[in-house]
């Protein structure tokens, strides 16, 4: 007699260039996973765009595959978690599911003129006042004013209700329960530079002013809630849809950063340092932005956050733009066979520098180069670009009263221990590597097993977090102090080119 499956807990991990769908125990342990990239489009330079049908297709290929390996180890799925990109914009049909264009992606700055005359007007206090940002591209809300403007006649089907605009989350969640619920969570609405972070609504001050009618926006949820159900066409099971954030306070929740002043960065496509600020929605004078950690019954946890926007992408340009390596596991040997950059530094502003600085217009830049640099010295300066523009963060947070003893990492970049000790180095402070660096899903994996019963509490979820290794400071501080330096000219002359 075949014995009865085992309950387990999927979590769909939906990123920028890859979708990915977890398969975990009740102890939080992995048992499969499927991963999936889809291509990245760039209609004109500074512009980022997803087809998302390929998302969706990815998703359920990535779905189909992780539940029959998993039902082939004696394991079937009783909830769901979602986590994916944030701020990337689609707009669809609510008839067919289908989407009026191409997915504008977080990294994509095509609006950034709209963003300057609105900050020119005088907008910028009210968006920061009441959804915790800044007046950038980033954010979801002059992409989904430009899909409105631009396709004929979706401003007219908008406000008639006839379509329906959400983050990466609410599409899939539209899609899977086959149109039945159309909703996202705190975490996401608060990225869309639409939503009343105190006031935990949608402002209807942002809506007019961004010009994005309510008719087209989603119910916005807890964390943990009802999201509705997989349908069984789409893998042969129906599964409840029971926790959903976006990717960075995903993270934040896959390494228990529950108190106030507990720390993450995740090095992904970008990286993205979150802080946890309790209750209390802290306002930085240092242009870090005010977001939602997450929000459980009700109650809701605040963060501040730093946007790295290239970190793994500039690895990625390593290899697809230069051809210089092939595959980025090449870095940390190359890294290691030099002392140093030879004085070279790579500045990653292909597409705008994000957190302090918010510069939409600046542009990459490689300085330094002599006739000795070689493929070793620009590969090492592209990983130190990360460590540097870490510190950039972490020394905002500390002019905002936020002393940082620790940092918690995490995401693909960190499988390289060069990158982890320079970090350390860099930021003069211990960095603690997780056991499960996939703590994105870890997070949504989390969520959804709380909302089934499995944890009661966060402080049941905190135990599982294990740490695999710290890394700590071992450079002097004249040999710091003159990277540092070094670094600071390089931006300087990126961010102040005449």
């Amino acid at each position: 007699m075949k014995s009865k499956p085992q309950p387990a807990i999927l979590a769909i991990d939906q990123g920028t260039t890859s979708s990915r769908t977890i398969l975990y125990d009740l102890a939080g342990k992995q048992i499969c996973s499927t991963q999936q990239e889809f291509a990245q489009i760039y209609p004109q330079p500074g512009w980022v765009e997803h087809d998302p049908e390929q998302i969706f297709e990815s998703v359920l290929h990535t779905l189909r595959a992780t539940i029959k390996e998993g039902q082939e180890r004696g394991y079937s799925p009783m909830a769901c978690g979602i986590t994916n990109q944030r701020e990337t914009t689609i707009v669809w049909d609510r008839k067919t599911g289908r989407a009026i264009h191409n997915a504008i992606v977080w990294q994509d700055r095509r609006t950034a003129e709209r963003c300057a005359a609105l900050k020119a007007e005088g907008a910028e206090a009210l968006v920061t006042q009441q959804s915790g940002l800044l007046l950038d591209p980033y954010f979801s809300a002059t992409k989904i004013a430009w899909v409105l403007d631009q396709v004929e006649g979706a401003r007219e089907r908008a406000a008639n209700g006839e379509l329906a605009f959400g983050t990466v989350d609410s599409f899939l969640i539209w899609r899977l329960t086959n149109g039945r619920v159309h909703a996202t969570d705190p975490t996401n609405a608060s990225r869309t530079a639409l939503y009343d972070i105190g006031a935990g609504t949608w402002s209807d001050d942002l809506l007019a002013l961004f010009g994005v009618p309510a008719a087209i926006l989603p119910e916005v949820k807890d964390c943990v809630a009802d999201y509705g159900q997989i349908d069984p066409e789409h893998c042969g099971l129906s599964i409840p849809i029971l926790g959903v954030a976006g990717d960075q306070q995903a993270a934040g929740i896959g390494q228990a950063c529950f108190n106030a002043g507990d720390l993450k960065s995740t090095f992904g496509t970008g990286s993205f340092l979150l802080v946890n600020t309790g209750a209390k929605l802290l306002r930085s004078k240092n242009r870090l932005l005010g977001t939602i950690a997450y929000q459980l019954d009700g109650q809701t946890t605040y963060a501040l956050e730093g946007s790295i926007l290239s970190a793994g992408s500039t690895v990625q340009w390593l290899r697809d733009g230069l051809g210089l390596i092939e595959d980025a596991a090449e870095c940390e040997p190359l890294a290691r066979s030099v002392e140093d950059t030879g004085g070279v530094y790579l500045v990653p502003a292909f597409a705008g520098l994000g957190a302090p600085h918010w510069d939409a217009e600046a542009r990459g830049a490689i300085l330094g180069l002599t006739r000795g640099s070689s493929k070793a010295h620009l590969v090492r300066a592209a990983l130190e670009s990360v460590a540097y523009q870490s510190r950039d963060l972490v020394e905002a947070l500390a002019q905002d009263g936020v002393a940082v003893s620790t940092i918690r990492v995490d995401g693909g970049m960190v499988r390289n221990d060069w990158v982890m000790q320079f970090l350390s180095d860099v930021l003069h402070i211990p960095v603690e590597r997780p056991t499960s660096i996939e703590s994105t899903a870890n997070g949504a994996a989390a969520l959804a097993a709380l909302g089934a019963g499995i944890y009661r509490s966060l402080d049941e979820l905190a135990q599982i977090r294990a740490v695999e290794q710290v890394f700590t400071p071992q450079m002097g501080a004249t040999k710091r102090n003159e990277l540092l330096a070094g670094w600071d000219q390089a931006l300087g002359r990126i961010l102040n080119p005449e």
